[in-house]
């Protein structure tokens, strides 16, 4: 299959790009700096660019047939800001199917359900800008006509691949205080082939 990986130089999209490249799926990552990415392998393909700018999103997309979002929120809105380029270029190009890595933040809240974890007494977070922008990026993607997974870990320390874990269809399993990247990202790796969460946020923990 061939994959584009936003996100990819970072703590999960770098595990899933070594996931997709290890079956032998055919790679494009969209990077700022090129010189960066140490991994060799015929079946990647980097782009120099920028997921804010239309044109660089649409070079990177070509022949691809999913894509898949490790975008954090870098302290800016680049999360928000880049959604509606990404859904554009995605319709434009016929792809429909995006897995998106988000946060528990934007699970419903168990103790106020009709409130996101973040706006609720559940979240422990003083911050919420980081929060606020992965739910604008579900509103944008609720609202679009894409088959959409979003991928919602709680506390994500670097840890190992344990391959055991919880999820759960729009609320964070019962408990869970972490999950860690590898795990994180071979789950979302596995939604490629998997279409048991289409249109849903899972949360995710141990």
């Amino acid at each position: 299959m061939n994959i584009l990986i936003l996100g990819g130089t970072g703590r999960v999209g770098s595990h899933i790009v070594n996931f997709a490249l290890e079956d032998n799926h055919s790679v494009t990552m969209l990077v700022r700096t090129p010189d960066n990415i140490q991994i060799n392998h015929e079946n990647l393909n980097i782009i120099e660019g920028n997921v804010l700018n239309k044109e660089d999103v649409a070079r990177a997309m070509q022949g691809n047939e999913l894509v898949i979002s490790a975008l954090n929120t870098d302290g800016a809105y680049t999360l928000s800001e880049s959604m509606p380029l990404i859904i554009e270029v995605m319709k434009e190009k016929g792809i429909k199917r995006i897995i998106t890595i988000g946060t528990a933040g934007i699970l419903q809240s168990r103790v106020t359900p009709e409130l996101l974890r973040y706006q609720s007494s559940e979240s422990k977070r003083k911050s919420t800008r980081a929060a606020e922008d992965h739910h604008k990026t579900y509103d944008l993607l609720k609202e679009s006509s894409l088959d959409w997974t979003i991928v919602c870990p709680t506390y994500l320390p670097d840890g190992e691949r344990l391959g055991t874990y919880r999820v759960e269809r729009d609320f964070l399993p019962e408990d869970g205080a972490k999950i860690s990247v590898p795990d994180t990202a071979e789950f979302a790796y596995r939604q490629i082939e998997n279409h048991e969460y289409i249109n849903v946020r899972v949360g995710i923990a141990y």
